[in-house]
């Protein structure tokens, strides 16, 4: 019951005034082989208010509740990741002082005894698992009610992993040593002429153009990209706790916002490209201009608001700031190194990561290429860096998790797409429930509601997009983002403290895509 009534309070605070008109109802839905989620358009339930729909399809299948509460506690748990995370270290610290006051006999190589409270605490307090942990007892509740066949088809064939995969590929390409290095001199060009080098012109290079080069090389990749720079040019000289979030909130923003330049960059334009014959050319002349100011704008006022912190910073812990302390660096951690990579081993990789991007939707051929660029990795061995696994693989963890409880939430949100809202407030809408959900599943359904206007397509997208960098789960892009910025903040973002810092940015850019 608790959880339909905060679906109920949501859609009231969402829906006009209004919603007794019939709303149009769903079709052209994709083949499914699972008996559930039940088909939208099975409901028969088309005339009815947005309210009276969504109860009357809770009642009509029982399992709709079930998974959109399971979907509620994932969402809280994100919240409260934080909390356990910090609760995980106290019990580990204990565990390890118990340790030391009366130590045990056990052989040299035994490694100490593990505090299973302590482990558990750890995993609940990843961001990154909390959907997958929260799937299986969703899986567990289908598999009650619609037997293993069913579940087995869903996961194993109606779920589109996709995503997921190139994720993964793509964050580990981008995050390669030649192509984080090409970025980065692409940048220290920029960074060198705007404010010799300083942490303020890399803060300000960074979160300018990384953003608007998401629009080509996709967002997985430049926020990658964007964050390793952040990491090495601004994080590393200590900023404060506000600027250290103002600029995470700022940087989930703009990579949101940035890549609507293109139709084949970012997930939320991908899902209607094609049913709404959404061409580069459109986006960029209905989204483009628009983002762009919204990018500009948003940085400009972070800069001027934080412009005595950002001028403060100290110099001397960013890379080439100290020539003797970074050879001494060098000398003890290989990735430290600052020698040079050849041209050809460059130009291998960014082959290898343009083909990821152009074969995104066929993952045999951007397989096949991250084979290649795995056994690539061994052969010029001596000019990278250890390949990074953990993160991207957290990352597709993520979003796999998402995809799964995403399939199961139609139920509700089809009838909020679907409730005869306007073009101000259907894009609101958008961006409020972008926070709770991935920007990709917001346009995914609204791309299967028949006859919705150009101007509503347009607000659709501008909402979702706008909203993408409230939280954590509300842009694909996020998790990579976060898991690679998070031992700046202490080794836990804090999700109410990163949502307060997006809002100024999210504001703006929803003005800017307002303007006509």
């Amino acid at each position: 019951m608790l959880p339909r009534l905060l679906l109920l309070l949501l859609l009231g605070l969402l829906s006009p005034a209004d919603a007794s008109s019939p709303a149009p109802a769903l079709s052209a839905e994709p083949a499914q082989l699972a008996r559930f989620p039940r088909p939208l358009s099975s409901y028969g339930d088309a005339a009815l208010p947005p309210r009276q729909r969504i109860a009357s399809r809770a009642q009509a299948e029982p399992f709709n509740a079930v998974a959109s509460a399971l979907f509620l506690g994932a969402i809280l748990h994100t919240f409260l990741a934080s909390t356990f995370a910090r609760w995980g270290r106290r019990l580990e610290a204990r565990h390890h002082q118990q340790l030391h006051r009366a130590p045990a006999a056990r052989p040299s190589q035994a490694p100490d005894p593990v505090s299973f409270p302590a482990t558990l605490l750890h995993y609940l307090g990843e961001v990154e698992v909390v959907f997958m942990i929260w799937a299986l007892p969703l899986l567990g509740a289908a598999l009650g009610y619609f037997g293993w066949t069913e579940v087995r088809d869903f996961v194993g064939v109606d779920c589109d992993f996709r995503e997921p995969l190139f994720v993964v590929a793509i964050m580990t390409i981008s995050a390669s040593r030649p192509v984080v290095r090409f970025a980065e001199h692409a940048l220290a060009a920029v960074a060198q002429r705007c404010g010799g080098g300083s942490p303020a012109a890399w803060w300000l290079s960074v979160l300018l153009l990384a953003p608007l080069l998401g629009s080509l090389i996709t967002e997985p990749a430049a926020m990658t990209i964007a964050a390793l720079l952040l990491a090495r040019r601004f994080y590393a000289a200590h900023p404060g706790k506000a600027l250290a979030y103002a600029t995470l909130g700022l940087l989930f923003v703009n990579i949101s916002i940035g890549g609507v330049l293109t139709n084949f960059a970012a997930p939320p334009v991908l899902m209607v490209a094609a049913p709404w014959n959404w061409s580069t050319a459109f986006m960029f002349s209905h989204f483009g201009w628009r983002a762009i100011l919204a990018i500009a704008g948003s940085t400009g006022l972070y800069f001027f608001l934080f412009r005595r912190q950002l001028q403060a910073l100290d110099h001397r812990h960013l890379p080439g700031a100290n020539p003797a302390v970074d050879a001494e660096d060098q000398a003890l951690c290989w990735h430290r190194r600052e020698d040079a990579i050849p041209l050809p081993v460059t130009l291998v990789h960014l082959a290898v990561l343009a083909w990821t991007v152009l074969t995104s939707h066929y993952p045999p051929l951007y397989g096949g290429g991250f084979l290649f660029f795995l056994g690539f990795m061994q052969a010029t061995a001596h000019h990278q860096n250890p390949l990074q696994l953990r993160g991207p693989l957290l990352v597709g963890f993520f979003l796999a998790g998402l995809v799964i409880h995403g399939r199961c939430q139609g139920w509700w949100l089809e009838p909020i797409l679907a409730s005869g809202l306007g073009e101000t407030a259907l894009l609101l809408s958008a961006a409020a429930l972008t926070a709770f959900n991935d920007n990709a599943l917001i346009t995914f359904l609204g791309s299967q509601v028949p006859d919705l206007s150009e101007s509503l397509k347009y607000a659709l997208m501008a909402g979702a997009v706008a909203g993408g960098g409230l939280t954590v789960i509300a842009n694909a892009p996020n998790p990579a983002g976060q898991g690679i910025l998070q031992p700046h903040f202490g080794g836990q973002v804090s999700a109410l403290a990163l949502l307060l810092a997006a809002l100024p940015p999210t504001a703006l850019g929803i003005g800017c895509f307002l303007l006509h």
